[in-house]
This record gives C-alpha cells, sequence and structure tokens, in this order.
C-alpha cells in the first residue's frame, strides 16, 4: 500500500535508468529495480521516467497488471486520489451491459427474486476468490483441476448445485441463502453463468463439466438405488469423479451409429463392453464412465467404473489440456447388469433426456462469455488512443459494438424466459416441450458467438491473435467459441431439432 506522500516534482528528479519513478493514476511507482525485469523491455520505462505514465501505460495494459506489481508502489501524490475502480470480490462491473439487465441499477425483472440476486453475490465471491485464480495457471499450464477446488466447492454444496434443480437438493440451505427446495432454473442459470466469468474456456469443462452431464443421467435412470446412492455420494462429496461417454470417432451427433459394444455372460449377470470413445470430457481423470453401448436389439447407456481393461489417452484440442478431454478404450470390461441405466435397448430415451439440462448450461455459458468479450471491448475501446483520437470514437467501431452488444441481449432475454418455462415444468413436460427451443436457442447464440469473436478480434488488432496481454480473453474467444458449437449437438442438428419438433404440432387445418 502507499505509505508516503509525494509530489510531481520529487518523481520528475527520478528520470534515470537506474533511479526510476513514473506516476500511474495519481500513484507512484518505483521502477528502478524492475527496468531490467520489465516484460516490454527497458526502453519503454525509459521514456516514461519521472512522469505521469498514466495514459501510456492504460493504453497497453489493464489495471490488474498493477495489482501485480504493487510492492513496487511507494506512495501517492499529495492531494489527489485514485480514479481508477478496483472492483471486489463479488462486485458488480460498471460497465455498460457488462452485466445482464436484471442486474442493471434501475431496471426490474418479472423473473429475479432476492434470492436470485443473494445467490449471485456469494456464488461470484467464491468464484472471484477461488475458481478464477486456479482456473488461470490451469489454463496457462494445462494441469487439471485440483482437489482442493474439488473439496471446497463439494463443501459448499456447489457440485450437487450444478446439476440443476431436484430431490439432491432438498434440505440443503445453498450457499446460506438458498433453501434447495426453492432452487429453480433461474438459479441454476445465475450459477453457471457466475462460473463461466472465471474466463478459462478448458478449465470450464475441466471444473466438473463431466459430472454435470453424467450424473444427471445416473440420478434419473439407474434402477438399483443403492447403487444409485452411493455413486452420487461419492461423486457429490469430491471423493470420486464421473463423465459422459458417449460419442466415438464413428459417430457423434449419430448415437445410433456407435459402435461399442455391450454383450450379456452366458449366465446373464454382466455385460463385456469392448469399443472405444473420442473427445470425452474430463475422461482423463473419471472413475465413473455413463457409457453409451450397442446390445442385442438396440442401444442402451452403462455405468462402467475404471476397472480393469478401461484406458486412457489425452486428446489435445483448440483449448487447454485443463479440461482432461480422453480418447477411452473398454478392452473387454466386465460390468453387472444392473449397472444399466433405465431398461436395456432402449438407451436413446436416456441420452435424450439428459440433453435439454446440458443444452440450457451450454447456453448459458456461451452467452455470458460472450458477454465477457463484450465488456472486455467495451473497455479497451474506451482506453485504447489511435490517431490521436479513443477507439470508441470511431463510427465504425461503435457500429461492430452495436452489433455484439444486440446479439448478446437478444440471447439472455430468450434464455431467461426459457429458464422461467423450465422452473414452471416438470420434467416430462420439459423433455417434450422444451427440446426445440433450447436446441434453436443452443444453435443461435453459437452462431452469435461466432459474430461477436469475429468482431472482437478486429477491435484488438494484433491484440486478439495474441495469447497473453490485453487481447487474451478474445483470443481466447475466438479460439474456442466453437466447442459450444459442436459439443452436446451442433448447430446443423440442434436447428433442424427445433423445425422438427415444432412441426409435430402443426395443425393439421392450416395449409
Amino acid at each position: 500500500m502507499p505509505h508516503a506522500a509525494l509530489t510531481r516534482e520529487s518523481v520528475a528528479s527520478h528520470n534515470k535508468p537506474d533511479d526510476l519513478w513514473c506516476i500511474i493514476d495519481h500513484k507512484v511507482y518505483d521502477l528502478s529495480d524492475f527496468v531490467d525485469a520489465h516484460p516490454g523491455g527497458s526502453v519503454v520505462l525509459e521514456q516514461v521516467a519521472g512522469t505521469d505514465a498514466t495514459t501510456a501505460f492504460y493504453n497497453l495494459h489493464r489495471q490488474e497488471v498493477l495489482q501485480t506489481y504493487e510492492d513496487l508502489c511507494i506512495g501517492t501524490i499529495e492531494g489527489e486520489k485514485s480514479e481508477v475502480i478496483v472492483p471486489k470480490p463479488g462486485d458488480l462491473s460498471p460497465v455498460p451491459y457488462a452485466e445482464p439487465l436484471w442486474l442493471r441499477p434501475q431496471f426490474k425483472s418479472p423473473y429475479f427474486k432476492e434470492s436470485h440476486r443473494q445467490l449471485r453475490k456469494k456464488v461470484r465471491e467464491f468464484v472471484d476468490t477461488y475458481v478464477t485464480p486456479e482456473a488461470h495457471q490451469k489454463e496457462k499450464d494445462g494441469s487439471y483441476i485440483s482437489q482442493e477446488l474439488i473439496d471446497r466447492m463439494a463443501e459448499h454444496d456447489i457440485l450437487a448445485m450444478r446439476l440443476g434443480p431436484g430431490k439432491h437438493l432438498h434440505g440443503k440451505n445453498l450457499m446460506g441463502v438458498v433453501k434447495g427446495e426453492e432452487f429453480d432454473y433461474l438459479h441454476d442459470l445465475v450459477q453457471a453463468q457466475e462460473f463461466v466469468r472465471a474466463n478459462s474456456r478448458g478449465f470450464q469443462d475441466g471444473n466438473m463439466a463431466g459430472m454435470m452431464i453424467s450424473l444427471t443421467a445416473i440420478m434419473q435412470w439407474m434402477g438399483n438405488e443403492s447403487l444409485k446412492q452411493k455413486v452420487a455420494e461419492e461423486v457429490l462429496s469430491g471423493k470420486k469423479k464421473m463423465c459422459l461417454a458417449i460419442t466415438e470417432a464413428f459417430a457423434g451427433s449419430d448415437v445410433a451409429g456407435l459402435r461399442t459394444t455391450a454383450t450379456k455372460t452366458p449366465d446373464g449377470k454382466h455385460y463385456i463392453i469392448r469399443g472405444t470413445k473420442k473427445w470425452i470430457t474430463n475422461g482423463m481423470w473419471c472413475d465413473y464412465f455413463v457409457t453409451g453401448c450397442k446390445t442385442e436389439k438396440g442401444f442402451s447407456v452403462i455405468l462402467v467404473p475404471r476397472t480393469e481393461g478401461v484406458e486412457t489417452k489425452l486428446i489435445k484440442t483448440s483449448y487447454s489440456t485443463a479440461a482432461g478431454t480422453a480418447f477411452v478404450e473398454y478392452n473387454d470390461v466386465k460390468v453387472p447388469v444392473d449397472h444399466l441405466l433405465g431398461k436395456e435397448d432402449n438407451g436413446f430415451v436416456v441420452i435424450m433426456s439428459n440433453f435439454n439440462h446440458e443444452r440450457f448450461m451450454m447456453c448459458c455459458g456461451s452467452i455470458r462469455q460472450s458477454r465477457s468479450v463484450v465488456e472486455d471491448c467495451l473497455k479497451w475501446c474506451n482506453q485504447r488512443i489511435v490517431f490521436g483520437k479513443k477507439l470508441i470514437e470511431q463510427p465504425a467501431i461503435r457500429q461492430k459494438l452495436a452489433k455484439m452488444i444486440s446479439h448478446v441481449e437478444a440471447n439472455q432475454a430468450w434464455l431467461e424466459s426459457i429458464a422461467y418455462q423450465m422452473s414452471h415444468m416438470s420434467y416430462a413436460q420439459q423433455s417434450k416441450l422444451l427440446g426445440g427451443p433450447i436446441g434453436l436457442l443452443k444453435s443461435f447464440c453459437t452462431r452469435s458467438a461466432h459474430e461477436i469473436a469475429d468482431e472482437a478480434v478486429n477491435i484488438f488488432g494484433g491484440r486478439g491473435l495474441t495469447q497473453t496481454g490485453m487481447g487474451r480473453l478474445a483470443e481466447q474467444f475466438h479460439r474456442t467459441y466453437k466447442f459450444d458449437a459442436i459439443l452436446g449437438g451442433t448447430e446443423e442438428i440442434l436447428a433442424d431439432l427445433g423445425v422438427r419438433q415444432a412441426y409435430k404440432d402443426f395443425p393439421k387445418s392450416m395449409l
């Protein structure tokens, strides 16, 4: 922290390479011992020695850089105060359009109650304090989520909360602000959108995404009640990890084309599973695999523990290896028949019913990530000086921002409307009525992400192609937004699904 009141005249006298001070946002920094360590070289610092470098600094950096090197601050200019806002964990962003409409001062929403606002604040505090620092480190080095963070999420019932509403939450007081019985899909939307603010796309999926799309199937379709409770307790406590293993090199959206087989033993007590799965999120470290298999007369879903015959190999994709994306091989794996989900040969209904929540979560993430990119662009356009003017003063730039904002706001409104409908429907009603609308939203919001990613890189220029520095988020989003366009059903498949479902209810009398 600053510990002295200094004058601009005194700062001006420290203007040599071995005695170098400068002023940034009314604070004085002694860079004498930092010159050789400066990532941008010594010349840049020598050019601002003894001067107020505020404009030059913010034309190249964000406030978090100063927070990283806070120990270099030796004082404040006498009679002056810092002007830059430094948010605390849990704070809302004051940047226009950085938050959804319902969170902005003086705006109202028919959907959200005080419990949604309180949950938002608690989850953001948690994410800002514990998730974001680890996410940035793991995204950088590609290592997997720490057991410490998993345990912390389990302790606060966050793992359970991320499965969505249900009996598994009953009796819990979530983050101290929401009763488990009252947790609805709008609360679900809130927690999902807060978690992606860590802005580390590979770690985002590495943060137990496999659990979110597989344990739900166990809870809904596992017939063996004692096994269901055992697995749920192990996973929600963080002791064990699980993932969904459906996709193969031979079949993605074409689930009927899967080649992994489950053949019953002669005594009918076990399945022998043989085949491979590809692009399995979290597969590298999971203890359980909810696996799609061909059975004698159709397609079945079976819970496969990591045991003899199960092997995993890391797959490198466009985002970081923090996601633990794996190639999984089942080499005659023996699994008891009571590990079956639903009915044998009728696994298609298990997978299809599980897709709605998965796709809803992906919409929440893609739309929130798009908003974070818009916020980043708005900040950059306000601080970047080009041809003697801020970027925001250029009409062409304002047109780009207008398009990006419009996409985000439209998608958020559609998402909130669907979440409200989900909160007032049974599981069966959701499956019947919302598969099409959720599919259309996912298809459209990832098309919007395509437009936003493209404009963001152009706004940031060369920085938008650089994995570090000011354009880090724009570069990462441009590189990774396609995951949401592919995973959980491609844009084309889901668009077609939405129209086909609409035509199921098309009135026969209409010509």
